[in-house]
């Protein structure tokens, strides 16, 4: 007579098991969370590779950056072998990734030569070199762009969502897309759908319609490839927690540590470039000119942040 493994019903473990998964991130929302009550943000300008080597293993919650493309728009942005380069900072990210942590690479893939520097390439290395899981592609729709005339004009970017395990913490909650209440009427009578998660709002897909940001933007600080707050508050808002950690080694303009600022997390930036330290300024700037929250602790080297009884207590 065979004997069947009923231990799934078993009470015992039902238990345990429910106590394991109240214990993970997985299945948290930033409302778990209280928000530290003055931010820490360390800004370094120096190589990425030599920056992500200071950082300790498993400490960091969401990475989010914006590489060169390889596109050689200035010395910055040329590579002889992009992915051989690219290779470094990918296994350093994972290095430094916490178990729930994510990691999110704008990028492109209209390449039409066989150059490397697309997210094709770093897809490719990351799926047979790596452990990340890819997640989500997620395709940022715009209407302002540049015209065309030999090929379809571009209108949108991709993103890339990897993760390091299956146990990535994800906040659906705290960007989802309000209802409009005639929309809201018709989706409670759906029978399909959770009633409770309906009055939410809705889940905003992976499909994501943002305005690139025009020359006159006043959110504008002087960078050339700025990504607009919006996108950037979505995923650290989604992807991180109250309290967490943020990475950006690819800082630029500084956008990532003015959202992460303005939403109670710690932030790590760094870029090889001095001017980044007058584009994050200048966000400081606009950001108390919309009367805006810009308090936070500025702290200087790498060691000193992780020593910050702020960010010991979440890593």
């Amino acid at each position: 007579m065979a004997i069947h493994n009923k231990s799934h019903l078993n009470h015992a473990l039902m238990s345990l098991n429910k106590m394991r998964k109240d214990n993970t991130l997985k299945n948290k929302t930033a409302a778990d969370f209280d928000p530290p009550e003055k931010p820490i943000v360390c800004l370094n300008i120096m190589d990425c590779c030599d920056f992500l080597k200071k950082i300790p293993d498993n400490s960091i919650q969401l990475i989010c950056i914006d590489p060169p493309y390889n596109l050689e728009l200035a010395g910055w942005d040329i590579y002889g072998n992009y992915i051989e380069w690219a290779s470094q900072w990918l296994n350093e990210a994972y290095r430094v990734l916490s178990e729930s942590g994510s990691m999110v690479i704008f990028g492109g893939i209209q390449f039409r030569d066989a150059k490397s520097g697309d997210l094709i390439d770093i897809i490719q290395y990351v799926r047979h070199d790596t452990r990340f899981k890819l997640i989500n592609t997620i395709t940022w729709y715009y209407k302002n762009g540049m015209s065309a005339h030999r090929y379809f004009a571009n209108r949108h970017e991709e993103v890339i969502w990897l993760a390091k395990s299956n146990n990535y913490y994800f906040d659906l909650d705290a960007v989802r897309v309000p209802y409009t209440e005639e929309q809201l009427q018709l989706a409670l009578k759906d029978k399909r759908l959770n009633p409770e998660n309906t009055r939410k709002g809705k889940n905003p897909t992976n499909v994501w319609e943002i305005g690139r940001l025009n020359g006159n933007s006043k959110e504008r600080v002087g960078h050339p490839t700025q990504k607009p707050v919006e996108i950037i508050d979505r995923f650290v808002k989604s992807l991180s927690y109250p309290g967490s950690v943020v990475l950006d080694f690819f800082a630029g303009s500084g956008t990532v540590g003015r959202v992460c600022i303005s939403e109670g997390r710690h932030c790590l930036m760094c870029d090889s470039d001095p001017a980044t330290i007058d584009y994050f300024n200048k966000h400081l700037a606009l950001m108390k000119e919309l009367g805006q929250n810009t308090e936070h602790i500025a702290i200087h080297t790498i060691d000193d942040f992780f020593n910050a009884e702020e960010v010991e207590g979440v890593i």
